[in-house]
């Protein structure tokens, strides 16, 4: 027996060693798991604790009581984490089921990711479903402000954000318009990093085509100019864009082609822009003042974190 009056052959069974994460085979200190190299954690040691290790469980053993839930590495990871991140399947399918509607789902890592933000960036979809169904938050949102939504819109993953956004009615319109910390929502990420068949979607899904993003009050349309991308200008433009939509500097999409040498964009802007909206704000035409408007470095590769 042990301390908790529970016979430890009713307890989660594992081989010795591997009740918690052993000493020395902590997880590195990763700065941002957008591009962290996942791969290269698939060849840490703790992988082959994986290997061995074993999930079973007997009716009787009280569920809210399983000494892996209380298991986290020195980066806050717990085993369900790990089980995603090396893509252990069937552990990872087992604790999820013990878990149901239990607050483990939820445990943030000192990357404030959740089990779910690690699936959608591992491209899981079918762990992203088994999440959100036995009660996985999708409104949680990371040390970016992204919620697990962000990062599906972020890198492109449409098999992700079909499954998040058929599981998250109730929350669907707020998880899309939810600002990240760099005042993008879901619908700016897409557009920033070019996928368009999530931006079509996601306009579908009654998304805001013209809402600003909080840092100069630029549109999807704006974006689009910015990163001179005739395809989807011309799609945006078809989905009902405000062409007239202007920046809190007062810039219109057409002004963001001053400057750019993508023809094709300026005259599809010039012909919809109203007559008196084409001229450049006076106090405002230099150079430096349309460069502020331009997206800087630093929002384009905002998943890269240098040190604290």
């Amino acid at each position: 027996m042990d301390a908790h009056g529970v016979s430890k052959r009713n307890q989660m069974d594992y081989k010795p060693g591997n009740m918690e994460p052993k000493q020395g085979k902590m997880l590195p200190c990763m700065e941002d798991r957008f591009d962290s190299g996942l791969d290269s954690l698939k060849d840490d040691d703790l992988v082959n604790d994986f290997e061995d290790m074993t999930v079973t469980t007997k009716e009787e053993f009280p569920k809210e009581y399983e000494p892996w839930r209380s298991a986290v590495t020195e980066d806050g990871d717990t085993l369900l984490h790990l089980a995603i991140i090396h893509e252990a399947h069937e552990h990872a399918l087992q604790m999820i089921r013990l878990s149901h509607k239990h607050p483990f789902l939820n445990i943030q890592n000192h990357q404030r990711q959740t089990a779910l933000h690690l699936a959608v960036i591992t491209e899981q979809p079918q762990l992203v479903e088994k999440l959100l169904k036995a009660g996985c938050d999708p409104q949680l949102a990371d040390n970016s402000g992204n919620t697990a939504l962000h990062i599906a819109c972020k890198r492109g993953s449409l098999a992700c954000f079909s499954v998040i956004t058929q599981n998250c009615q109730h929350h669907l319109a707020s998880v899309i318009a939810f600002p990240n910390y760099s005042g993008h929502n879901c619908l700016h990420l897409a557009c920033i990093n070019g996928y368009i068949s999530l931006v079509e979607n996601m306009v579908q899904l009654g998304a805001n085509i013209n809402a600003q993003e909080q840092c100069s009050g630029r549109t999807a349309l704006h974006l689009a100019v910015d990163l001179q991308n005739p395809t989807l200008v011309r799609r945006l433009l078809d989905l009902g864009a405000d062409v007239n939509s202007l920046t809190y500097g007062g810039f219109t999409p057409y002004h963001l082609t001053y400057g750019r040498h993508n023809e094709e964009i300026r005259s599809q802007l010039y012909e919809r822009t109203a007559q008196e909206m084409r001229a450049l704000p006076e106090s405002d035409s230099d150079d430096c003042d349309m460069e502020d408007q331009s997206i800087s470095d630093d929002e384009m590769y905002d998943d890269i974190k240098f040190g604290k």
